[in-house]
């Protein structure tokens, strides 16, 4: 792990061969980092809600500048084509509504103040939220669920590292048709809109290229992680999201082997996400009984339930723990649970104690199960036994 030396022991909570776990305020572990020397950091960090939180978070008066502090310290250790992928949930003002704009002036602070630049805005759409603020949406019924985040995409220069191909989508039945016989479907020429469809329209190239709105449910209260903390008697950490985001921006924007950070790590999706795809990973929590409990993602489901406590106590007291690596999800896994899910994959591991994965580009169909039959041979051997008992 090529960030390691730069994380004293003392903070270590755990480490694999290519990650490592951090107890730490995160400004003051990047300000240790070199310059120029990761290629993404994505985090949520604590939203400026009306109501303070039990992990803590800013008011809306005091966000920005708060904020401006973690991001010129991230600025400077990224690559000059690293990205900065950052999740900020919406809020309102209080006492009336109307929505606050402090995830905006955000943004307009990191590009005007630091230097950075929008690469693009995402928006991250969670079907599974429940409608809040209770007072405009339930009661009153003067608002809609907000049930959308923005995700600023920012880069350091104007050629951030990226690479779609990553991170496409299925096409759709209708294109699926149109590619088996594009005649059919569609003639090339200009459209009314300028667009000029040329006969490549309908080439396979694997996959559909994603919108910039992404739509996954954040079903994290059913997951493992809460699962296994609840067996040990631990609260697990209240805000996390769902894998498949920091996963879509992992592969689209990195490839095998190089540097990703959460500086807000909680309960550390980000690394096992980034151990699943092989890529080295640095994940900074301030709380250390957070940081500690995010084990559990690390661990085999096979561990007693004593062992699993001992281990996270010991965190929490101050021990780092290694992680064996028969305890590492291997990428082989990950691929081939995504091709269950229809995802177009284009992954492969470099890793030495990780298997080589062949690249293909939709999900492989379950083998069919053979139907026994019985040969005319077999039939035939029958045949004078039924005659014979019937002379009987």
């Amino acid at each position: 792990m090529k960030l390691l030396e730069y994380i004293p022991v003392q903070e270590r909570v755990y480490v694999t061969d290519i990650g490592v776990q951090a107890c730490n305020d995160s400004r003051k572990t990047l300000n240790r980092l070199p310059e120029g020397s990761v290629d993404l950091v994505i985090t949520s960090p604590p939203f400026a809600l009306l109501r303070e939180k039990e992990y803590g978070n800013e008011t809306q008066n005091t966000y920005v500048e708060w904020l401006h502090t973690f991001a010129v310290e991230v600025h400077r250790v990224l690559k000059d084509g690293g990205s900065f992928v950052l999740d900020l949930g919406g809020a309102y003002e209080r006492g009336k509504p109307v929505r606050s704009l402090y995830q905006f002036r955000v943004l307009l602070d990191l590009c005007d103040n630091i230097g950075f630049r929008l690469a693009e805005e995402f928006y991250w759409h969670n079907p599974a939220k429940l409608p809040s603020p209770i007072e405009w949406v339930n009661k009153r019924k003067i608002r809609v669920k907000d049930s959308v985040n923005t995700v600023w995409w920012l880069s350091k220069s104007d050629w951030p590292k990226a690479d779609v191909t990553k991170v496409l989508a299925p096409y759709s039945d209708r294109m699926k048709k149109l590619i088996e016989d594009p005649a059919k479907f569609y003639k090339p020429k200009a459209r009314p809109s300028g667009h000029d469809i040329s006969k490549g329209f309908g080439n396979d190239n694997g996959g559909a290229i994603p919108p910039n709105l992404l739509q996954y449910s954040n079903t994290e209260a059913t997951s493992s992680y809460l699962r296994r903390c609840k067996t040990i008697s631990r609260e697990g950490h209240p805000a996390r999201f769902p894998s498949e985001l920091p996963k879509f921006f992992i592969k689209f924007l990195t490839s095998p082997g190089d540097v990703v950070i959460d500086i807000f790590s909680g309960s550390n999706t980000t690394g096992r996400v980034c151990e699943d795809l092989d890529r080295e990973w640095l994940s900074i929590e301030e709380r250390r009984d957070y940081a500690a409990l995010s084990v559990v993602r690390f661990t085999s489901e096979d561990m007693s339930t004593d062992k699993l406590c001992s281990l996270v106590d010991g965190l929490q007291s101050g021990a780092c723990h290694s992680i064996p690596a028969p305890f590492r999800q291997s990428l082989f896994s990950t691929l081939c649970e995504e091709a269950n899910t229809g995802s177009i994959l284009k992954e492969y591991s470099t890793s030495k104690d990780m298997p080589k994965v062949v690249t293909y580009d939709k999900a492989p169909s379950p083998p069919k199960k053979k139907r026994k039959s019985r040969s005319i041979a077999t039939d035939a051997k029958y045949t004078p036994l039924k005659r014979k008992k019937a002379q009987a």
